[in-house]
């Protein structure tokens, strides 16, 4: 397998990540607004979100771009990659209650329809057509986030309308896009050279771990795990305290 990096990677990953990022700030906003948080409040969370989001970006670009993740024969390093952003966000929450004050504000209907950015893993499709990943990988890698990311909107509708099941939809849709996640980080790990290589001998997994494509697993990866969690932490304690004020809806 050719492991040049394809040279549309860098724009196609680079505008994904800036455009997902972007909306995320833009729901934030939107949300804060519609609880009538007052404009200096408002500014100043906005802003520090855009500080925190830009802090983990850097630290997963960095070592991205000094090859650290890449595989050669060794025990793989991109797992710290995946696990540290996760591992600091869930501290992050448990420690910070102005961030749990936000993840209560923010509307279900915007933590579950940001994830329409899952869609784009139909790169992973893209490039196993090209001959730069092994199918082991693409396959479920990419078809698993493609329905993901179309079912986002599905299931922010049917919580914003309060369809009938419309929880028990949303807990499926998130189990779903968790467990699609581990079966690409699986297959990712087992495909990619290193003692832990079990699968695709022949035309082993080397784009994963070089910048940009690297960049999925160590950024938008543990990002859409986080929402994920954020969206069942919420979902559970609607159904365990009903009474509750739900968030104001905003479109």
């Amino acid at each position: 397998m050719n492991p040049q990096v394809p040279g549309f990677l860098f724009p196609f990953i680079s505008f994904s990540t800036f455009a997902t990022l972007a909306a995320l700030l833009f729901g934030l906003n939107r949300s804060l607004t519609a609880a009538n948080w007052p404009t200096r409040d408002r500014g100043r969370t906005v802003w520090g979100a855009a500080a925190l989001l830009a802090f983990f970006y850097l630290v997963a670009l960095l070592p991205s771009r000094a090859g650290f993740y890449q595989a050669a024969s060794r025990i793989p390093t991109i797992q710290f990659g995946v696990l540290f952003p996760i591992f600091a966000g869930i501290l992050l929450f448990f420690l910070s209650r102005p961030l749990r004050r936000v993840i209560e504000i923010v509307p279900q209907q915007w933590i579950v329809g940001i994830q329409l950015y899952r869609a784009l893993g139909v790169i992973f499709l893209i490039l196993y057509a090209i001959g730069r990943l092994p199918g082991v990988f693409a396959l479920p890698a990419g078809a698993g986030d493609v329905l993901v990311g179309l079912l986002a909107p599905v299931v922010a509708t049917a919580q914003t309308r309060q369809w009938r099941h419309a929880n028990a939809l949303l807990r499926a849709w998130n189990i779903l896009g968790l467990t699609d996640l581990a079966v690409a980080l699986t297959t990712g790990f087992l495909t990619s050279p290193s003692p832990l290589q079990r699968f695709a001998f022949d035309a082993p997994n080397v784009l994963i771990s070089r910048y940009p494509l690297v960049m999925v697993p160590v950024f938008l990866v543990p990002l859409a795990i986080l929402l994920h969690l954020a969206s069942l932490q919420k979902l559970h304690k609607t159904e365990t305290a009903p009474g509750i004020r739900q968030p104001i809806a905003i479109s």
